[in-house]
């Protein structure tokens, strides 16, 4: 009687130890949920310079690809705090051309869509830094993703499901480096996190251009909408790591 109560007790403490790790370690799916759906600051949050924070401009340009239908790179230069009506209407004529193109399966065109409830824990794993200045943003795909400048070697490239960024030469006062992480608000509940992991050298000349990958401009703006402005600020390193949303990690 006393082996089967102490067999029994054994058995208990099993279970139990496998619970409470179980419910103590989030699934892998579940952490990559965190940095793959937008997050809210709340809806009392103000951007303020001081924060870090940068407006900036975002688009579906396509700067690698030979343009169907030709476009002015001039229509984004200045400094990012405005879009003329004209590169909207360039944008959508060009975006009848490229539609088929632009087609893609449908499980990437549900990726990070919707907020979630993990805001906090993220704010814990990637801490805001640096000033803050406007930018445009934009997505791009395809080709594109090939060969990202960062890398010397070509053993990694992004895909429409990562979440990385792609800037100008020029423009900056303190241009983000390879491999830094940036912040992207639109809005106060639309906010989402990215990794430098190319150039984008077919862009405007002294624009201070993000373009994003699919997945990433999706969290801020409709891909129909093409352009958008945002607020950047420079990020920490996150605790956890996914190579396939931000490439493989760098030494120093």
């Amino acid at each position: 009687m006393l082996s089967k109560l102490a067999l029994f007790a054994s058995i208990l403490a099993v279970v139990s130890s496998i619970t409470q790790a179980s419910a103590g370690s989030p699934s892998r799916a579940v952490l990559e949920s965190r940095y793959t759906r937008p997050h809210s600051l709340g809806d009392d949050y103000v951007f303020d310079p001081r924060d870090g924070w940068e407006t900036v401009n975002v688009t579906n340009l396509q700067y690698k690809y030979r343009r169907d239908s030709p476009m002015d790179d001039s229509l984004l230069s200045g400094n990012g705090s405005s879009v003329s009506e004209s590169l909207f209407q360039e944008l959508a004529a060009r975006d009848v051309v490229l539609e088929s193109k632009r087609k893609l399966s449908d499980h990437i065109t549900g990726v990070g869509k919707g907020i979630t409830g993990a805001v906090a824990k993220v704010i814990k794993t990637i801490q805001a830094i640096g000033k803050p200045e406007a930018v445009t943003i934009t997505w791009y795909t395809g080709h594109d993703l090939e060969n990202p400048s960062c890398w010397a070697n070509g053993n990694w490239a992004p895909t429409d499901a990562s979440f990385a960024a792609a800037l100008t030469l020029q423009g900056w006062q303190n241009k983000p480096k390879c491999f830094k992480f940036l912040e992207l608000c639109r809005g106060k509940n639309k906010c989402v996190f990215v990794r430098v992991v190319d150039t984008c050298a077919g862009c405007a000349a002294g624009s201070r251009h993000v373009d994003l990958t699919r997945a990433a401009f999706g969290t801020l703006a409709d891909y129909d909408e093409g352009i958008a402005t945002v607020q950047m600020r420079g990020a920490t390193d996150p605790e956890g790591w996914f190579e396939n949303l931000w490439g493989p990690k760098v030494k120093g």
